[in-house]
């Protein structure tokens, strides 16, 4: 039997990408342990859909520079020790490694030094996430020794994932081999998505009472909450029962929360916090546009938010940024673009869904074809082929 470890800093069953790799895995009938973060009313270890978890005692906090690189530290020596023991007893084939931080690859040291394959799943480019998050130069020292350090992680796997055309160009421009790297896309998994298939469709938004609006993932500030805000503030007189949802944690909530007292938005803007993958297939089915109001940095530039795929393969319209990690798949012809950090321009993007039903079907159509081509069952065989040949096994 085939063993593979992943190790992943978050938590699971919530974070979307290892979850459908994973569960990829399992259903291939390989056996796979996958180490986390613990929240307070998870088990310590569980079986889920076929992948055993073991989770650690330790949580995200997201607050100082400081409380990152302690809890980045503190989790890398306890993931390290228990892949570790584990490998003693089950010998790994495979540890894939998921980032944020890309040093955490290091925890696959001692099956790498007995003979075991190692993955690097490159989530996000970690330089570029900091640069935004802190306002912070390509030349600061921290940022010199973050891609310093993504450079050593690279070179310590076998093979590179990532998931979009720009940010695979940013580690090819970085020195990554262009052959060790490969696009796995974040893809909607179906069997979570499609379970109410039969709810998904377009909805006119003058067949109903209300028009409403959704934002899920996680609330910190580069996501643009604050320019979604403005830009209801200029749809409420437009736009009758304009309701926005909204879904998710992160260190922007309370400012999110504070905004939204402040402007008295409250009748309009419902916030339910973080919950599962599966209430949020639920509720996509009952909204009219998905948003994703992102700000202009160096890394939304450059990144394709999953829940663009996740809108569209539920049948529904979603008004996305003018960025390049999102022009290399999507044109004006089949997805609605807002120019970054304009409240003006989402609000129009989003009056033109609301006003003009026939185009925004004509536009949802030709975007929903860009999901197929992309879409789960396409990159979980892909995904499946390169940890094959990895083994050296017969190709998927």
């Amino acid at each position: 039997m085939v063993r593979i470890a992943m190790v992943v800093f978050s938590y699971y069953p919530a974070d979307p990408r290892p979850r459908r790799e994973a569960e990829a895995l399992a259903r291939e009938s390989m056996s796979v342990d996958l180490i986390c973060l613990k929240e307070r009313d998870e088990l310590r270890q569980e079986v889920i859909n076929g992948v055993n978890v073991f989770r650690l005692p330790l949580q995200r906090k997201r607050s100082t520079k400081f409380s990152y690189v302690l809890e980045y530290g503190i989790f890398i020596l306890l993931a390290f020790w228990k892949i570790s023991l584990l490998h003693l007893r089950k010998r790994y084939n495979v540890v894939h490694v998921h980032n944020m931080p890309d040093i955490l690859v290091v925890t696959s040291l001692i099956p790498r030094l007995m003979g075991g394959k190692v993955i690097l799943d490159l989530h996000d480019p970690m330089p570029e996430v900091y640069m935004t998050k802190y306002g912070m130069g390509y030349s600061h020292p921290i940022i010199q020794l973050l891609a310093l350090l993504e450079r050593f992680s690279i070179k310590l796997a076998h093979i590179v994932l990532t998931p979009n055309i720009s940010f695979r160009d940013t580690f090819v421009y970085r020195g990554c081999p262009e052959e060790k790297i490969h696009i796995v896309m974040n893809s909607p998994q179906e069997e979570i998505f499609y379970r109410n298939n039969s709810k998904t469709r377009y909805n006119d938004p003058h067949e109903g009472n209300k028009f409403v609006l959704m934002f899920h993932g996680t609330i910190v500030e580069r996501h643009g909450l604050d320019t979604a805000l403005s830009a209801i503030m200029i749809l409420r007189k437009k736009v009758p029962n304009l309701i926005f949802h909204v879904y998710g944690d992160g260190d922007f909530v309370n400012r999110f929360l504070e905004l939204v007292r402040q402007w008295q938005l409250d009748d309009m803007v419902k916030y339910h916090g973080r919950v599962a993958l599966e209430l949020i297939a639920d509720a996509i089915t009952g909204i009219d546009l998905g948003i994703i109001p992102n700000h202009k940095s160096i890394f939304t530039e450059i990144n394709l938010p999953t829940r663009i795929f996740e809108y569209l393969c539920m049948g529904k319209p979603v008004v996305v940024p003018k960025t390049k990690g999102i022009k290399d798949y999507f044109n004006e012809n089949s997805i609605f673009f807002f120019e970054p950090g304009s409240p003006s321009s989402l609000a129009k993007a989003v009056l033109e869904v609301y006003s003009n039903g026939t185009d925004t079907k004509e536009v949802l159509k030709k975007g929903m074809e860009v999901y197929r081509t992309y879409r789960w069952g396409s990159q979980r065989r892909a995904f499946l082929k390169l940890v094959h040949g990895l083994l050296d096994l017969n190709a998927y």
